[in-house]
């Protein structure tokens, strides 16, 4: 008897989405240099990282390796990394890398509130104070008199530096 072809039962509902052998081969890739980039890391730092227990092991362990030893356990550290969901590890990772650039835009943050409250004065002020309730309302007043004054005589900006820093303790 012949049999007729028929459709699998999957083909209707689901639909198959084929990956190459190159794509699987660049995920593992990255997966092993996510590794890497966790093995650099000091373990105070990996402490607040979501690791699980045979994944922090893997780490630690290549921490202490040196050599062959450690580029062979590097690639236990990509296979461990397959079997977990990267994105939390991601996630922390890019908060660490940022965490420079977060403290640069603060910083430039406050120079511009020091410039508004040197060229506005008791306005600018007003706004400070409710942005930072704690700040001493006098002191920056008369740092602000100051640095305009410096201004106008082309003196060193001693009180418009000061405004920084009082600005940068508060914060």
């Amino acid at each position: 008897m012949a049999r007729k072809n028929q459709k699998a039962p999957w083909e209707e509902d689901e639909e198959i989405i084929w990956v190459s052998k190159t794509e699987m081969k660049q995920d593992m890739l990255a997966l092993q240099k996510l590794g890497e980039e966790l093995v650099e890391l000091k373990p105070a730092i990996l402490d607040t990282f979501p690791l699980e227990d045979i994944l922090r092991d893997a780490i630690d362990d290549a921490q202490r390796f040196k050599g062959e030893a450690k580029r062979r356990q590097l690639q236990y550290v990509g296979k461990v990394m397959r079997k977990i969901d990267p994105e939390p590890i991601e996630q922390a990772l890019n908060k660490l890398k940022n965490k420079h650039s977060q403290v640069t835009q603060a910083l430039h943050k406050l120079e511009e509130l020091r410039d508004h409250i040197v060229e506005n004065g008791d306005s600018a002020i007003a706004e400070a104070v409710e942005q930072f309730p704690e700040i001493d309302r006098q002191r920056l007043r008369q740092l602000a008199r100051q640095a305009n004054k410096e201004k106008q005589l082309n003196k060193p900006p001693k009180a418009y530096r000061e405004i920084f820093q009082y600005l940068k303790e508060l914060m």
